[in-house]
């Protein structure tokens, strides 16, 4: 047996006792653990419980600030800026959510740059919230130096994720991925799984393919389309690190280790009332399109699975790796 088999609640509750005992504030420990239970019950493991020992790691070394405070600075009617004080991302978004669905609501689009912020998770989790309001959202955000512009060999851009998330009936549309074949916490998940990555996702310091976790990790990553993937990742850059004034992927530090200075990174949330800006024919549009979808034969909306995953995590719990279960347990004490 090589895992263990925790409920929401349980996970939650030492993961939020593991980043207290670290040196985060408790209010932002809730957050926190919050998010990457989250991720976790849907089944998003490399932005779930994988990430709590790098975190508490971060903070004890005050790579982090786990007792920051995130300030709202207000900028037009339809923009803020939101210092994330060298901390954790969530707080920030929690404080940045409310405005844009006010601003939204108000102006009819809004947005957020977010700075001095760290990793933030699943980027369609913004969206989705917004979308719970009847908010059509967009979300870009920058990450350390992972990847190589097309016809270069030098990681310059980030695996830099995109999402988007849109009101429906049931279920909010959500579209969310990285620029990369996969997500690099995928690769940190594995690392400490101790499984292999299939073929196809990084490249090991040599510049040539691996399915070794830690060898790609120390490698770069694939861009998802080649050319078309990495010029994806360039408009990330400039929609998240360039507008938000934060740091570049290769200006940034590493999120996996304790060592080093902030990472200093970036995410930029757009919230538009769409409802006011299709003269009141978004939704009905909507339901058109998702009709079409479901009329094809194995075709299906994005969003569903997430609900699918939360739903089977609160009945049958979190199938958590004993190394992993165990490393948190020792952080709690």
């Amino acid at each position: 047996m090589d895992s263990i088999t925790m409920s929401i609640d349980e996970a939650l509750a030492l993961c939020q006792k593991a980043l207290v005992a670290s040196g985060t504030e408790e209010k932002n420990a809730q957050l926190v653990a919050g998010a990457l239970l989250r991720a976790e019950a849907e089944g998003q493991k490399g932005h779930g419980l994988s990430r709590v020992p790098s975190y508490c790691a971060q903070v004890r070394t005050g790579k982090v600030n786990g007792r920051a405070v995130p300030v709202v600075e207000d900028i037009k009617p339809g923009l803020v800026r939101v210092d994330a004080g060298f901390g954790f991302a969530y707080p920030a978004i929690e404080l940045a959510l409310p405005e844009l669905a006010a601003r939204a609501k108000t102006v009819g689009i809004a947005a957020a740059a977010i700075y001095h912020s760290h990793h933030f998770g699943v980027a369609g989790h913004p969206c989705e919230d917004l979308a719970q309001k009847d908010l059509l959202a967009f979300v870009y955000g920058n990450t350390p130096s992972a990847l190589a512009p097309a016809g270069a060999k030098k990681k310059v851009l980030g695996t830099n994720p995109i999402a988007f998330g849109a009101p429906q009936a049931g279920a909010p549309l959500i579209i969310d991925f990285a620029v990369s074949t996969v997500a690099r916490g995928k690769i940190m998940a594995a690392k400490q799984a101790g499984k292999n990555i299939p073929e196809g996702w990084a490249l090991g310091p040599n510049g040539k393919p691996t399915t070794d976790a830690d060898e790609a990790l120390r490698g770069s990553m694939v861009p998802i389309g080649g050319v078309k993937g990495a010029a994806l990742a360039l408009l990330v850059e400039v929609m998240s690190a360039c507008l938000a004034g934060a740091a570049l992927g290769v200006e940034a530090s590493s999120l996996f280790d304790p060592d080093g200075a902030p990472p200093n990174l970036g995410q930029v949330i757009l919230a538009i009332d769409a409802e006011a800006l299709s003269g009141g024919h978004f939704s009905p549009r909507l339901v058109d399109l998702a009709a079409v979808y479901n009329s094809i034969e194995g075709a299906r909306f994005p969003g569903l699975k997430r609900l699918q995953n939360r739903r089977k995590a609160e009945e049958d719990g979190l199938s958590v790796p004993i190394a992993l279960a165990g490393e948190i347990m020792k952080l709690a004490t």
